[in-house]
């Protein structure tokens, strides 16, 4: 092993940072001889200019050269005139460039940065710079000191440097006193800084396991948990019990805790079914409003039946088709109400009724604006209807940069009530997908006069943040609900449509009769199911619905075990993608993920930059956000940028930091509700068991209707029907229906 060796020198430049861990890669010049040498290492603030000593080993990288790999390192005062010149003149400081910083020291020599700490008005003693302008030099040279403090201070808790500086830009000095008293407001505050973070901060900080900030953040943690699992609120005795295993501590010292915020007004708090319930405040009120705003937005439009069935028959000639009753109705109320709601199964008319309610609408020459919730299901409803579509996301003009006075760079949508959608229907397609926080989100952005027409599948999966929508929303009955049930006759010949309702009927489907759209391979192992797996998909699919491997998706009901996400994903990359010495490949949180990779993103990232670029590498679009359920190829993994390029559909290039690689995972294999609102030439369903509450009748249901030309199931037979019988869904404590007829109660009692 080579001996420790100390150099000493101002940064002269830096080639590479990675702000999530501090690495980088740095050029120290010795101010003496002129020396340079390449510096590796953990820096936890650096900048050009700063004259450092470092201490580590010598080694040598087989492509760079001599390096010293830093162990430990001091910040400086620069010790002569020449060091100081460089560090003002380096672009650290805003406004002073090499010509100002040299006529600096040239006045003041080595005491430069002793005349900008303690007398910074004799600045303006140099010519070029005003009273004013010196006071903001001493300011930039103090914070950034500062910064360099805290950082350091920060590192000390396990903090990573971008975290650190979020944490430093949000509270400033501010920030030692808080970590003192109550680092659990770290979890509150910033984005990015979750319950466990910050009690691993006061653990090390010497906070007891007892203390009433740690019960009251971890109570806190637990209601913003549940909202992952679909609650918008959980009952007081589940909620006790939740937060008591989480920290470790007895239920009395948390009902104790949970008393006390719920007088301090920190939690909203109604009774239910004799029990009470405890919200998280901005979810319950973003039930209330939704209820307001539905309420608001469901007014009658006058319209005779008359003309109405004049409309639609001219439409009917038109298009050449025959409309049932129940597809009329729902035509005739979409009109006629300012909020419908028409729901159905596959092969039921949703997509010929969307299209005849859009032609009445044109003949009317009103503004018609059409949306979902994935950019597969806006693809697919642009397809079916002829009309352009978009993602709810984009149809709100979201805008995932900072905004002012926004120091965490939130997510926030420009179409809102200041700034409405100007239209006169809204149609949104795959409505099941829709949670609390988007559904109200979309009525900010509508006015009372503007119709809301609603198209979805109630026997979908619910969404997978919090609420319940669809379903709260038919319980309500406070709108027109039509629910179309007849099977038309082009849909019947697909075994796929046909097993679907059979399904969600609770009727046994036949599996030993293949057809060529609906198959079972029965197999009584886990190996010989993936060993079906994945011969379905390279060989005996995609010549069958004339599709890619790539293409073809396999649909599991779990992540863990034999037949789950994580191993399935392991095993399909070995065939669909393998090992290669073109290929560069690299290990992410567990995960090896290597270029032509299928991947998801797993999260919404509302400020990831992507762009659309010609063949020549011109980039003719671009936009922010990706989102959970996007999926694409990895087209390039770049280690010394330390970036993985991502290409999504519609052409959309995303350039992902490695820090960034925990929003993605492979996706050969994804669970069913990770494949909601999108559809694939052909799915694969490997099957063999697992626990009742994950194999229930709607998961499968939603597996089978992604598919638009094969569904395989693949294992137990008895398992597939044991599903249809199993009517369990996992409860989602969600109030807007609720809060839909009390708003109703007390608008009945004003009017009277």
């Amino acid at each position: 092993m080579s001996e420790q060796i100390e150099w000493e020198g101002y940064v002269e430049r830096i080639t590479f940072r990675n702000e999530e861990n501090g690495y980088t890669v740095l050029f120290l010049v010795d101010a003496e001889e002129e020396e340079e040498v390449c510096c590796v290492g953990q820096f936890s603030y650096v900048a050009e200019g700063l004259y450092l000593k470092v201490t580590g080993r010598e080694v040598i990288h087989k492509n760079y050269g001599p390096q010293i790999q830093v162990d430990s390192y001091e910040e400086k005062q620069p010790k002569d005139s020449v060091a100081v010149e460089r560090y003002l003149g380096s672009g650290a400081i805003k406004g002073v460039g090499p010509a100002l910083a040299a006529r600096i020291v040239k006045r003041f020599g080595e005491d430069t940065f002793t005349i900008i700490e303690r007398e910074p008005e004799r600045l303006a003693e140099v010519k070029g710079i005003s009273e004013k302008m010196a006071i903001r030099i001493a300011e930039q040279v103090n914070d950034k000191r500062q910064m360099r403090q805290a950082m350091l201070f920060l590192q000390d808790y396990g903090i990573s440097m971008k975290m650190a500086v979020k944490i430093y830009k949000y509270y400033g000095d501010e920030m030692y006193e808080i970590l003192k008293r109550n680092p659990y407001r770290l979890a509150e505050d910033i984005q990015g800084i979750g319950f466990k973070i910050a009690d691993e901060i006061a653990r090390q900080a010497g906070f007891a396991s007892d203390s009433e900030f740690r019960i009251n953040a971890g109570i806190l943690y637990a209601l913003q948990q549940s909202g992952t699992q679909g609650h918008c609120y959980l009952p007081e005795s589940w909620l006790i019990r939740e937060a008591s295993e989480l920290l470790l501590v007895d239920e009395g010292v948390v009902s104790d805790a949970l008393e006390g915020m719920m007088l301090n007004k920190e939690l909203k708090v109604c009774e239910q079914d004799q029990e009470r319930c405890i919200y998280l405040s901005t979810l319950y009120y973003m039930e209330l409003n939704c209820a307001r705003m539905l309420l608001d937005l469901n007014i009658s439009y006058e319209l005779s039946e008359k003309e109405l069935a004049k409309m639609v028959r001219k439409v009917e000639k038109g298009q050449e088709i025959e409309l049932d009753e129940l597809q009329k109705t729902a035509v005739y109320q979409a009109v006629q109400n300012g909020v419908t709601i028409i729901t159905g199964g596959p092969g039921t008319g949703k997509t010929t009724t969307i299209n005849t309610i859009l032609q009445v609408f044109e003949q009317e020459g009103l503004d018609i604006l059409l949306a979902a919730p994935t950019g597969r299901a806006a693809k697919r409803m642009s397809e079916t209807t002829g009309w352009e579509a978009q993602t709810i996301h984009r149809l709100l003009e979201i805008n995932g940069g900072v905004s002012e006075g926004d120091t965490q760079g939130t997510m926030h949508f420009e179409r809102n009530e200041k700034q409405p959608l100007e239209a006169d229907v809204v149609i949104i397609d795959e409505f099941s997908m829709v949670d609390i926080y988007l559904m109200n989100a979309l009525l900010r952005a509508i006015v009372p006069g503007t119709r809301l027409i609603i198209v979805g599948d109630v026997n979908q999966l619910p969404s997978v943040g919090p609420g319940n929508v669809l379903k709260d929303m038919i319980q309500a009955e406070f709108c027109s609900v039509v629910r179309l049930h007849r099977i038309f006759r082009q849909a019947a010949e697909s075994q796929i449509v046909m097993n679907a309702h059979r399904i969600n009927s609770g009727e046994e489907i036949s599996l030993e009769n293949a057809s060529p759209d609906f198959m079972h391979l029965e197999r009584k192992d886990s190996a010989s199911v993936i060993n079906v797996v994945v011969q379905l998909i390279m060989q005996k699919l995609p010549p069958h619905v004339d599709a890619s491997p790539y293409d073809i998706q396999v649909l599991t009901p779990t992540r863990k075990g034999e037949l789950g996400v994580e191993h399935l994903n392991q095993v399909l990359q070995q065939y669909m993608n393998p090992a290669d010495a073109g290929k560069v490949e690299r290990e992410f949180h567990g995960v090896l993920f290597r270029e032509k990779d299928k991947v998801m993103q797993i999260k919404n990232d509302y400020q990831i930059r992507w762009t659309k670029k010609t063949s020549l590498g011109d980039v003719y679009e671009e936009g922010t956000g990706v989102f959970n359920g996007d999926t694409g190829i990895i087209r390039e993994i770049i280690p010394v940028a330390e970036q993985v390029v991502v290409e999504f559909e519609e052409g959309k290039m995303v350039e992902y930091e490695y820090s960034q690689m925990d929003e993605m995972e492979l996706a050969y294999a994804i669970t069913i509700h990770k494949s909601q609102g999108s559809e694939y030439p052909a799915i694969v369903l490997p099957v063999l068991g697992g626990p009742k509450m994950l194999l229930g009748r709607n998961l499968l249901y939603t597996a089978v209707t992604r598919a638009k030309k094969c569904v395989t199931t693949v294992g137990s037979s008895r398992v597939i029907q044991g599903m249809i019988h199993n009517v369990n869904e996992q409860k989602r404590f969600s109030s807007l229906c609720q809060r839909i007829k009390e708003m109703e109660e007390e608008d009945a009692e004003l009017n009277h």
